[in-house]
């Protein structure tokens, strides 16, 4: 988990509300701060942030990590941000790609010769937690002469089949 401002936000309101809490159950200062110091992760991680999770796509971010990407595809989606954001496989060619995260799962279309290209590599990073999220999350890199020159995050379209 890495400690983003919003967490830091969030888990700042949650301890002041079981503070405020704590405060109409005793009044001394050292029993509430106890009591708030053990409620309040317990409070935040098992009722504030799955409720969070339910009307939002907010979730928490992890750093690349090539094990975690090969062995839990369903946690792609946290190291996608890093990725992206730091350009950790810009100028990497594809053998260093294909060793950092695996083969390809697909291949992305190039409009340009109305075909699917070998040098679009797609990733299913799998849907975003929450409730109404229909959408899944691809990371797809762009290479030119071998070596990757960008990396984008759309999302596709689910539809779903209904049993007849």
């Amino acid at each position: 988990m890495i400690i983003t401002p919003t967490f830091v936000i969030l888990f700042s309101v949650v301890f002041i509300l079981v503070w405020i809490f704590a405060n109409t159950i005793d009044k001394r200062k050292w029993v509430n701060f106890l009591i708030t110091l053990v409620i309040a992760p317990l409070f935040y991680f098992y009722v504030f942030y799955p409720f969070i999770n339910i009307f939002s796509n907010y979730h928490h971010q992890k750093h690349f990590n090539e094990e975690t990407w090969v062995e839990k595809p369903a946690l792609r989606y946290e190291m996608s941000r890093e990725i992206l954001q730091d350009s950790l496989f810009y100028g990497k060619t594809k053998k260093q790609v294909e060793a950092a995260l695996g083969m390809s799962e697909w291949f992305g279309w190039d409009d340009s010769i109305k075909a699917n290209t070998s040098d679009k590599w797609n990733y299913n990073l799998g849907y975003l937690p929450g409730a109404f999220n229909m959408k899944q999350e691809c990371l797809e890199f762009e290479f030119k002469n071998n070596v990757v020159i960008s990396a984008k995050q759309y999302q596709l379209e689910t539809n779903f089949e209904e049993k007849k």
